[in-house]
């Protein structure tokens, strides 16, 4: 096995016990980028010199007994909409051309003092608003798309281009392109991250998080993520938590686990639908009782996820979209432009749906401590692919489709894990999506690593997409 082929923890207890350098390591991703990045466009820019030279640091650190944790030496990716000081935050835009960050984004502050080490910037659908990252190819496939916003990240980590990355999740943009390459995403609580020095798409909504192989992974990044930041705004109060996960984790005794009988399975794909049943069925064995709820005010989720997310984006990009408006693409225009006709009075009832939505799912979560469905309603769809039909006569935009399941929890704010569930018959990547109350990551990834513990044995190891 190669150091590449390492998960963020192997690598970390490889590096911790002198097994494994920082510059072996970094070397060994450097390497596997050159091999594999002409082919699927994750990253915008590889610092590979500036890596070097952390990852020499790193290694002379820890020599003198100096090491920091489990991100120390560690090579990673960050979303193009997260500024690291004298590095371009361009969003995947020609907005964004001449653009230089002066300062660290907190979270780039947080993972430079773990002691991790950035290889460079990863695309994003331009300015993260769409679910396709067009520039970036599917790990698994190189003629269907990415998934997005966050394509970028999720595609260095499947194909073994970065130990881990973050992304940015304001509708599911960190974990539909999780799901649609096999690997594991993660959108914290609303405000448990800081969003400072991140290029915003919609404040309220958006969240920062990681992209991971495993489930323990997600865990150590976000250890080294949270904490209260007042240059957020939303930055919550309390006190950094931890997340400990057993070694093996296969038991989920107590734990409830929340089966929509609504909206979940609705316009799913049949083996998307049967995987993650199966994976309910595999959890029951594991000690979890489920437990049937139905889903809250479904009919308005559509409308508040777009009544909140649009106005705000356009205000974001007022200046830009007057001065420059034929630098965006032509599918973000639309939308910036579309968000100029959404009246203060239809942005107060989308604010006002939301307040109502989050109260009626905290009521839903006196019933069950998770609640598992599907993460994305079908696999990654051909990159030229606009729409999608479904039996019942429905035709839907693949990025609606994309967003539909992952929306409810931006607009909520609680927390939700995507974890592979197994491959349809073209072999490419399902999703199974865990949401749980504010603040509850650690149950949530306490249930996302026992299933994902008994999906393969300690000694198989993580399956990398081989692009």
């Amino acid at each position: 096995m190669q150091p590449f082929e390492l998960t963020l923890a192997e690598a970390a207890a490889a590096v911790e016990e002198r097994r494994l350098s920082p510059v072996e390591l970094t070397e060994s991703v450097l390497a596997r980028i050159d091999a594999v990045e002409q082919r699927l466009g994750a990253y915008v820019t590889v610092a590979d010199e500036g890596a070097r030279g952390s990852a020499a640091r790193a290694e002379r650190e820890i020599a003198a007994g100096e090491y920091r944790g489990p991100l120390h030496g560690m090579p990673f990716g960050l979303k193009d909409m997260i500024d690291v000081a004298g590095m371009p935050t361009t969003a995947s835009s020609r907005v964004r051309a001449d653009h230089r960050a002066q300062a660290d984004s907190t979270v780039a502050e947080h993972l430079s003092a773990a002691g991790g080490v950035l290889l460079g910037k990863t695309h994003t659908h331009e300015f993260a608003y769409g679910l396709t990252t067009p520039q970036t190819h599917n790990a698994w496939d190189h003629e269907r798309v990415a998934g997005g916003s966050s394509g970028g990240s999720a595609v260095a980590v499947a194909a073994g281009e970065a130990t881990f990355a973050l992304g940015t999740d304001t509708g599911g943009s960190i974990r539909v392109p999780a799901a649609l390459n096999g690997i594991v995403g993660l959108k914290p609580t609303y405000g448990l991250v800081s969003r400072h020095g991140v290029t915003a798409l919609s404040w309220s909504l958006d969240h920062v998080g990681p992209l991971t192989r495993t489930v323990r992974d997600a865990a150590l990044v976000l250890s080294s993520l949270v904490g209260h930041d007042p240059q957020d705004p939303a930055s919550i109060r309390t006190a950094p938590p931890v997340y400990p996960l057993p070694p093996e984790g296969g038991d989920l005794t107590g734990v409830r686990i929340g089966v929509p009988v609504n909206y979940y399975f609705d316009r799913v794909a049949p083996e998307v639908e049967a995987a993650v049943r199966e994976a309910l069925t595999q959890m029951a064995g594991m000690g979890a009782e489920l437990v049937e709820v139905e889903i809250p005010m479904t009919r308005y989720i559509q409308a508040t996820h777009w009544g909140l997310m649009v106005p705000e984006a356009t205000a974001y990009h007022e200046r830009t979209l007057r001065t420059v408006p034929d630098l965006y693409a032509p599918d973000v225009r639309i939308l910036l432009e579309a968000g100029e006709l959404v009246s203060a009075g239809d942005y107060l009832r989308a604010q006002r749906s939301r307040t109502l939505m989050r109260q009626a799912w905290l009521r839903l979560f006196d019933q069950v401590d998770v609640l598992a469905a599907p993460t994305v309603p079908m696999t990654a769809t051909k990159a030229d692919q606009q729409t999608v039909q479904w039996p019942d006569g429905t035709t839907e935009g693949v990025a609606d489709a994309y967003v539909r399941l992952s929306a409810p929890a931006n607009i909520t704010g609680l927390p939700a894990l995507s974890v592979p569930a197994g491959r349809d018959h073209a072999g490419l990547p399902i999703g199974l999506q865990l949401i749980g109350r504010p603040l509850e990551e650690a149950t949530v990834l306490r249930t996302g690593h026992a299933y994902e513990s008994a999906q393969r044995p300690v000694d198989q190891g993580v399956v990398l997409a081989k692009p």
